[in-house]
């Protein structure tokens, strides 16, 4: 991935510098090109002998070229790269918390002292030649040669993608699998295609793969289509306004005043309930001073008070209780024995 050759830049007073590192698995690279004042390009390129990751190799390539510049007696230069990381930590934006690149950093600081004027400019890596994905195959269509700095495992690629595009004067097109001819397109016409199709021209908006078959059908092709598609649904807007949400109500909300926090109280007294003391029997006036002072004192008015079919519950004394604070009272079904048990098991632990 080396940058060996860039476009012809504007008359400037400073030395221009293009660096770049790659580490795949066939091994680790890295390229250069310092452009001079008279515009003369000047590559240069290496091979690291040691294992090391991406950022390790793009620092060493901005070193050597640091290097390459000192030697040349370079004093005002600037640098552009594709490496956001390297390009900010010499910014002085990002802190450099790797311990494999703290050295690096440090060195590299101490090559920009030799300079009176360097600065460090970050180049997108689809920026750095400007030109569409299907560059090299239509270069092989037209003239049957392959560009330059492609080695044998890039030709073999090539030749093997190549079938299945066809060139119709200067259009570009891949045959799909029932022979239909796909226009391809660069970055900024899929991105317009993209947004056209999915903002409703070509019906509602859809998800990421349903948007990528609808481009196909309509004729259009790009190598990374489907990723596209799905970022450019996951950033949509009125997808997330409009979308169904699991966690949303089936029904729309409506304002209410805040009920009581106890409506409803299920009672059942056994002989050490009340008060916490043990009593010889649960009496009938028990009940009626426990009901009032523990319950409607402690947690004011219920509106309804469930009890089992127990005498000390039903009585004229609750019932004149329940008259007077407006508690409508209520027995537990008769049919069902069990659930009254399983109230009296819960009392005896």
């Amino acid at each position: 991935e080396g940058i060996l050759q860039v476009n012809d830049e504007e008359e400037s007073l400073e030395w221009k510098m293009y660096f770049d590192g790659a580490v795949n698995s066939t091994g680790s690279g890295i390229g250069t090109v310092l452009i001079s004042l008279e515009g003369r390009h000047l590559p240069i390129a290496g091979k690291i002998d040691f294992p090391c990751t991406n950022n390790v190799a793009e620092y060493e390539e901005c070193i050597l070229s640091l290097q390459a510049a000192i030697n040349l007696k370079v004093k005002e230069l600037e640098v552009f790269g594709d490496s956001i990381l390297t390009i900010f930590q010499m910014l002085k934006q990002w802190k450099t918390k790797d311990l494999k690149l703290v050295p690096y950093h440090e060195y590299l600081e101490e090559l920009t002292e030799n300079f009176e004027d360097i600065s460090f400019a970050y180049t997108p890596r689809m920026a750095v030649d400007g030109k569409p994905w299907y560059a090299d195959i239509k270069h092989l269509l037209q003239t049957g040669q392959f560009t330059a700095f492609t080695d044998g495992h890039d030709r073999r690629t090539l030749r093997r993608i190549a079938t299945h595009f066809s060139l119709s004067g200067e259009t570009l097109y891949r045959r799909s699998f029932d022979a239909t001819l796909l226009q391809c397109v660069d970055g900024n016409e899929a991105q317009r295609l993209m947004e056209e199709v999915h903002e409703g021209n070509c019906g509602p908006h859809m998800n990421g793969l349903m948007l990528a078959k609808k481009i196909m059908r309509l004729g259009y092709f790009w190598s990374t289509m489907e990723t596209d598609c799905i970022k450019q649904v996951r950033h949509c807007h009125l997808c997330h306004v409009y979308a169904n949400q699991i966690r949303a109500p089936p029904n729309e909300l409506h304002p209410m005043a805040a009920p009581s926090p106890f409506s409803m109280w299920g009672m059942d007294l056994s002989i050490t309930s009340l008060s916490g003391s043990k009593l010889a029997s649960v009496t009938e006036k028990a009940v009626a001073r426990f009901l009032k002072r523990d319950i409607i004192a402690r947690y004011r008015v219920t509106t309804t008070l469930v009890t089992d079919n127990a005498k000390n519950l039903n009585n004229k004394l609750i019932d004149e209780l329940c008259a007077q604070f407006k508690i409508q009272h209520r027995n537990s079904s008769p049919y069902r024995p069990r659930i009254n048990g399983a109230v009296e098991a819960a009392n005896k632990n």
